[in-house]
């Protein structure tokens, strides 16, 4: 079985080290450069430095020779380059299959990936999204990672998950793909209120509390677009949840962490170095809150502070200011 992994980020290259323990794979290299340099010191020195790459792990910039012969294809591209990703795949030899990894809703068109994918490929049933718990750190170190495979064909799902299945990296499977995407995606933005949150020093009863809002405000939107409650609850849901906002590796908690710190956004994300998916994110679901009527005053309060330049006390005060209401 030959897996394609496309995206060499810090997440595709972690994935494509962990598959490659056991399975033929080919990263794509969208930049001629980076490529040339991770062929001559087997180590993405760009993005994930430290973790060298497996002897078998074929790295090449050509997409055609990464998609050939491809059992599946692993989309590890962030949702603002997925659309041009997935144009280059259906201009090739497409695989039988698609998996998309990224998490978050497309800047300006507030599209799923699902959607996004519908409309670039069209007809394509076998495809899905890879999402849970997994920092890309520790599934390159072989650490032991539980996520979950979603797809609208509950045969993909539970296929895909075999083909991708190890003892230390549990594939479970799914077929409430919306759940998924949309939990994958909302628990950026409460990463970022975590962090500021844990910036502002108020203490661990705020982070457990500002987690349990956070899943009810992340249910609340994801009944409303046709997932199931139940998904919330799973590693997709809860447990993506949780890691992204306590986890020291979570991009999107140390943005939080800088803003409480009063740092300009602009610079932070220049530190970083890396994407945090929690930023547009937030943009797009305070729009699609407003359309649909979900109530998602998290949200709201770090979009306040991302664009309308309020201090993060100022917003963390508005949020405990709010007025008693029954827990649902």
């Amino acid at each position: 079985m030959k897996i394609a992994v496309l995206g060499a980020g810090a997440w595709g290259t972690a994935i494509a080290i962990n598959l490659a323990q056991r399975l033929a794979v080919a990263l794509w290299v969208r930049n001629t450069q980076q490529c040339a340099s991770m062929r001559e010191l087997r180590v993405n020195e760009r993005y994930f430095p430290g973790h060298a790459l497996p002897h078998n792990l074929h790295v090449t910039e050509d997409i055609d020779v990464a998609l050939e012969g491809a059992d599946y294809a692993l989309l590890a591209v962030t949702a603002t380059g997925l659309r041009e990703t997935l144009r280059r795949v259906a201009s090739h030899s497409s695989p039988r299959s698609l998996i998309w990894l990224c998490k978050g809703f497309e800047p300006g068109r507030a599209l799923l990936p699902h959607q996004v994918c519908s409309e670039e490929i069209s007809g394509i049933s076998e495809c899905g999204v890879l999402s849970g718990p997994s920092f890309a750190e520790e599934v390159a170190r072989g650490l032991p990672t539980a996520v979950t495979l979603a797809s609208s064909s509950a045969q993909f799902a539970r296929d895909a998950s075999r083909a991708l299945h190890s003892p230390n990296f549990r594939v479970y499977s799914s077929d409430d793909l919306i759940g998924v995407e949309v939990a994958g995606a909302v628990k950026n933005v409460m990463a970022i209120a975590a962090g500021i949150s844990d910036g502002l020093q108020y203490g661990y009863n705020a982070r457990a509390a500002l987690l349990t809002r956070g899943l009810a405000e992340i249910t609340r939107l994801g009944v409303v677009l046709g997932g199931r409650p139940q998904t919330f609850m799973g590693l997709a849901g809860a447990g993506d949840l949780i890691l992204t906002c306590t986890g020291d590796l979570s991009r999107n908690r140390r943005v939080g962490l800088k803003l409480a710190q009063g740092e300009p956004l602009e610079a932070i994300l220049t530190q970083l170095g890396h994407v945090a998916e929690g930023v547009n994110t937030a943009r797009e679901l305070q729009r699609i809150a407003e359309r649909l009527g979900v109530d998602m005053p998290i949200t709201r309060a770090v979009c306040r502070v991302l664009d309308d330049h309020t201090q993060a006390r100022s917003a963390a005060d508005e949020l405990l200011q709010r007025e008693p209401r029954p827990e649902r």
